[in-house]
C-alpha cells in the first residue's frame, strides 16, 4: 500500500472527528494530516516536497470553500499534478456542484456517510482503489 500521507481539509470538528475515528478503526498506517482550512492546506502543499497519497477535502469551508481551493489547484500547473488524486466530500449531491468538480479536475466527489460504519466502508474503497492506481511521480 502506498505509505504516504492522506490530507483531510475539513473544518467541521465532529466530521474530522468521525473520519479520524473511522480511519483508525481501519488500522491504516498512513500519516492522517489534517487541516481545517484551505488556505493552511496551500501554503502546506506549496512548502513541502511530500506526496500524498490522497486528498479528501470538504466543499463547505468558511475561510477558502474547497470548490474556490481545487480552481487554485487546477489553475496552477505544479499544484495540480502534486494534489492528485483529490477528492471531494460534501453533504449536497447537486448536479452543478458536482460537474463543477469535475471541470477543476477532482478525482472523485462522495457525499459524507451519516454513520461510522458507512464512512468506514467507503474510505476502506478508496484505499482500496488508490492503492491499486498508479500515481504521477511527486
Amino acid at each position: 500500500m502506498n505509505k504516504k500521507p492522506i490530507i483531510v481539509i475539513d473544518d467541521d470538528k465532529d466530521d474530522l472527528e468521525l473520519m479520524q475515528q473511522a480511519f483508525s478503526e481501519l488500522n491504516i498506517d498512513n500519516e492522517i494530516i489534517v487541516f481545517d482550512d484551505g488556505l493552511k492546506f496551500l501554503e502546506y502543499v506549496k512548502a513541502t516536497e511530500n506526496g500524498t497519497f490522497f486528498i479528501l477535502c470538504d466543499i463547505n469551508m468558511s475561510k477558502l470553500p474547497g470548490m474556490e481551493l481545487k480552481k487554485i489547484i487546477y489553475d496552477d500547473e505544479q499544484l495540480r499534478i502534486r494534489c492528485v488524486p483529490f477528492i471531494f466530500l460534501s453533504t449536497s449531491g447537486a448536479s452543478s456542484s458536482i460537474m463543477k468538480a469535475y471541470s477543476y479536475g477532482v478525482q472523485g466527489y462522495f457525499i459524507k456517510p451519516n454513520t461510522l460504519e458507512k464512512l468506514k466502508s467507503m474510505l476502506h474503497a478508496m484505499i482500496t482503489y488508490w492503492s491499486e492506481s498508479q500515481h504521477p511521480n511527486r
